[in-house]
C-alpha cells in the first residue's frame, strides 16, 4: 500500500472546524472512493497543526483516486472554497507501507 502522510497547519482558530467538515464530508468521500484514513491526529504542541494518513493500493492508483476526488463535484463545488482558505499550509510525504504496518 501507498500512504500520504499529511500535516495541515490550519489558520489560527480553525483546526475544529476544519477538521468538523473533514470529518462530516470528506472522509466519507474518500470511503466511498476507496482511499482508507487514519486520524487525524491532533497536535499536543500546536492548535492548529493535524496530521493523517491517506491509503491507496499501489502508486499507479493514487493519482487515479486522487484526481476522483479533487475532479469531483463535492470537492470542485463544496469542500475547496470551504477548506482551502482555512489553511495556512500543508505537507505530504508519500511513503511504502509493503508489509501492512498500518492498520486501517
Amino acid at each position: 500500500m501507498i500512504v500520504e502522510m499529511r500535516t495541515y497547519q490550519t489558520k489560527p482558530g480553525m483546526r475544529t472546524r476544519f477538521i468538523e467538515i473533514f470529518e462530516a464530508k470528506t472522509r466519507p468521500e474518500h470511503d466511498r472512493l476507496g482511499m482508507p484514513i487514519a486520524g487525524p491526529f491532533l497536535s499536543v504542541e500546536d492548535p492548529d497543526i493535524f496530521f493523517f494518513m491517506r491509503g491507496f493500493p499501489d502508486i499507479d492508483s493514487r493519482e487515479t483516486m486522487k484526481a476522483r476526488f479533487y475532479e469531483g463535484r463535492l470537492w470542485k463545488e463544496e469542500l475547496e472554497a470551504v477548506l482551502m482558505p482555512m489553511l495556512e499550509r500543508y505537507d505530504v510525504v508519500v511513503v511504502d507501507d509493503p508489509d501492512g504496518r498500518i492498520a486501517w
